[in-house]
């Protein structure tokens, strides 16, 4: 998938191609790219409708099959011989930019397809068991405003019989070869599959959208609805979940394995190897990595300690861990309203400094929301961008299993809304100016680094006063900072779960009900946890680059305005176009 996970974090409308215009100047390339963007849209529509295009929602293919992967690369593979074509010197720097992206992209899909990622088809923390849950909840990208919605989803959905069974066949290649989930994972996915089946039919969650119709809608396409919705959910969904389960549950978890990395899985290393730099989006080494994960674990260590002194704890750095998890006072809420108010409260505090940060902010509404009870107890807080067009907010999803066992931060909100995500997605939805390919598409590395950047602003902004909050926003920084040690401890050093748990636990003021869901994330979505860290620093880096060789023609609104302007890009793309920008600001 490309991914389900990210088009949580990255759902929006798409506006039809043939209304688009063209964001380039060489008729060639513009034509490439928008072949490329529809090309990506026919052969993945689930991304297509977490975009908001609607032409595909009545799709379903079954895309992990070795057969549709080698359509896609060598799909992908012409394309790039039409990009070589191509003379870049002759392109203007804008159209340059687009040449670099595209040809970034290409090589990384056609990598990614020669490996055998496939007998893993989904896991406990993604895949398409979990999101067409949710969009078939009506609470997400799958729209039901019309008859023709309603038709097309159960087109849509009626393929997942077919889908289910096909990952089965998948799941047992990956039995026989030796690719196979941990098993603490397993353990994990079989109550989510099993949660999914309903007993009770008017309770399903895919049942929500014919139980809450939109206005418009006849009594007698409500009946029919209605129906074709019971039988779905009876006679298709149901015994497809229900027996995926039991697949996993006698089959699967008899074989899984005990190790936590890839590096235990044939040809795990040459997979995770390309997972660092798909999401690093640079040529660092895991070693590399680790070794940088391990500075900076100490430096933010030395942070806290001088909160600790701050604050009078007498104690050791771990115990005063233990005291934030602990006592009674740092979690002071009785019900979920409470935790999403005080998230909700936070933008009208920061709005002041935020003025002087950001000449362009986003016209996209932004909410706060609970994540739904079928996916909290895995999920992670998380962003999905809105829509101007279809009048669909920004969402900030916050999981709260037990509201008097959650605490609130601060740099939370920073990071998944304001001026987070929020501010990076919506400005790069919103500019029309892109080529669609850019405008939709994704760094892992340039989304979460910014993310994490953006809650390194919280004393700028006006919030860490409180050193408590001060210490969870480390906490938070030092999070990010021991994903590159435990994400490469385990995936290349052989670490194993209870080991990167508890280095986890030594090192940030964690409960350790997140650190094992943290950590078991890492297990199933190899080498995605390094791109915060790997991000932030280089946006931090290239802050202090031009600081230094601007001096007094330093603007921190422009220099925010120029990173976010064209997009995620991938870090060394980036690089070269912001020290473009520093030039010119000399001039």
């Amino acid at each position: 998938m490309k991914k389900l996970l990210l088009g949580f974090a990255a759902g929006l409308l798409l506006t039809h191609a043939a209304n688009a215009q063209s964001a380039t100047g060489n008729p060639q390339l513009a034509t490439l790219l928008n072949e490329y963007y529809e090309t990506s849209a026919r052969l993945d529509p689930l991304s297509a409708t977490f975009r908001g295009d609607a032409r595909y929602n009545d799709q379903l293919p079954i895309d992990f099959t070795d057969s549709y992967r080698a359509e896609n690369r060598r799909t992908w593979q012409g394309f790039l011989a039409q990009l070589r074509a191509i003379d870049r010197t002759q392109l203007p720097p804008a159209d340059q930019l687009n040449y670099d992206v595209l040809r970034y992209d290409l090589l990384m899909q056609i990598e990614r397809l020669s490996l055998p990622e496939n007998q893993i088809v989904f896991t406990q923390f993604s895949g398409l068991p979990q999101s067409l849950a949710l969009l078939g909840s009506g609470a997400s990208a799958q729209p039901f405003k019309t008859v023709a919605d309603y038709d097309n989803w159960l087109k849509r959905a009626s393929v997942f019989p077919a889908w289910s069974d096909s990952a089965l066949v998948y799941f047992r290649k990956g039995i026989a070869s030796g690719m196979v989930m941990p098993k603490v994972l397993v353990e994990k996915l079989v109550p989510q599959l099993n949660a999914l089946v309903a007993t009770d039919i008017s309770k399903s969650t895919f049942y929500k959208p014919v139980a809450q119709f939109p206005e418009g809608i006849s009594d007698a396409d409500r009946q029919r609805l209605t129906a074709a919705f019971t039988s779905l959910i009876q006679e298709k969904l149901n015994p497809s979940y229900r027996k995926l389960a039991q697949f996993f549950q006698t089959e699967y978890l008899p074989s899984a394995r005990a190790t936590a990395g890839y590096g235990a899985l044939p040809g795990g290393k040459k997979m995770y190897d390309f997972r660092v730099k798909q999401f690093t989006t640079t040529n660092l080494s895991a070693d590399a990595i680790f070794n940088l994960g391990q500075k900076e674990v100490a430096r933010i260590r030395h942070e806290m300690e001088a909160v600790k002194k701050q604050v009078g704890f007498t104690g050791s750095l771990k115990e005063f861990f233990a005291y934030m998890r602990t006592d009674p006072k740092f979690y002071p809420y009785k019900d979920a309203e409470g935790i999403l108010n005080y998230y909700r409260s936070i933008t009208p505090r920061i709005q002041p400094m935020l003025a002087r940060m950001f000449n362009k902010v986003p016209k996209t509404p932004f909410e706060v929301r609970q994540v739904e009870a079928f996916r909290a107890a895995t999920a992670a807080a998380h962003y999905f961008a809105g829509s101007l067009e279809q009048g669909r907010p920004g969402i900030f999803y916050v999981p709260i299993l037990d509201a008097a066992k959650t605490q609130s931060r601060e740099s939370l909100f920073l990071h998944e809304a304001i001026p987070g995500h929020h501010y990076q997605i919506s400005l790069q939805y919103e500019n029309e100016a892109l080529p669609k390919f850019r405008r939709y598409g994704f760094s892992t590395a340039y989304m979460e680094g910014w993310g994490l950047y953006a809650e390194s602003l919280g004393k700028e902004l006006g919030v860490y006063t409180d050193p408590y909050q001060y210490m969870l926003a480390l906490g938070d920084e030092m999070h990010r900072a021991i994903r590159l040690v435990v994400d490469a401890g385990m995936h290349a050093r052989g670490w194993t779960r209870e080991q990167a748990i508890q280095y986890s636990l030594d090192n940030e003021p964690i409960e350790e009900q997140r650190a094992v869901s943290e950590i078991e994330r890492y297990m199933a979505y190899a080498g995605q946890a390094l791109s915060y860290k790997m991000g932030e620093l280089k946006i931090k880096e290239l802050r202090a680059r031009y600081q230094k060789q601007l001096g007094s023609k330093f603007n921190l609104a422009a220099f925010h305005d120029a990173l976010l302007m064209d997009g995620a890009l991938p870090l060394d793309i980036l690089e070269r176009k912001m020290d473009a920008w520093a030039k010119a600001q000399l001039k």
